[in-house]
């Protein structure tokens, strides 16, 4: 048995792909379009990690869709949990659950898909302004 991929519905790619791309930095694999099925699926992974994928599902017909923690969520190694938190404060994402303890944080996607931020190795020493940010909203 191989792990292949996560799947989560999006309702605006072009919203999903700029902050799983362009701010996580995830990168785009490969693409699939279907008229039949009207839905594009678009494959994502992190540089150097193409064999853990999260898979974009958009249907191209509006559909509601409502979050539920029976999902959970998508986590990721960084290399430094304050820099990447500081990247993406700094294009704009809500910072849910701040690294406090050096180790771990937690964002939402635009369409309230929880990522984990795990720090690779031991924790950094905790730091301001992380270790005094209070949490915003749910994760």
């Amino acid at each position: 048995m191989k792990y292949l991929h996560t799947m989560v519905r999006v309702t605006n790619l072009d919203q999903s792909l700029d902050f799983y791309c362009g701010k996580l930095g995830l990168v785009e694999l490969r693409r699939k379009e279907s008229e039949k099925g009207r839905f594009t699926l678009v494959f994502l992974a992190a540089p150097g990690d193409e064999d853990a994928q999260v898979e974009l599902t958009h249907n191209w017909d509006p559909e509601a869709y409502t979050g539920g923690r029976n999902f959970g969520h998508l986590a990721y190694a960084v290399d430094d949990i304050y820099a990447a938190c500081r990247r993406l404060m700094d294009a704009g994402v809500v910072i849910n659950r701040p690294p406090r303890d050096g180790y771990m944080a937690f964002v939402r996607s635009p369409d309230n898909i929880s990522i984990e931020l795990l720090q690779k190795g031991d924790p950094l020493p905790a730091q301001e302004p992380w270790a005094s940010m209070p949490n915003t909203g749910v994760w």
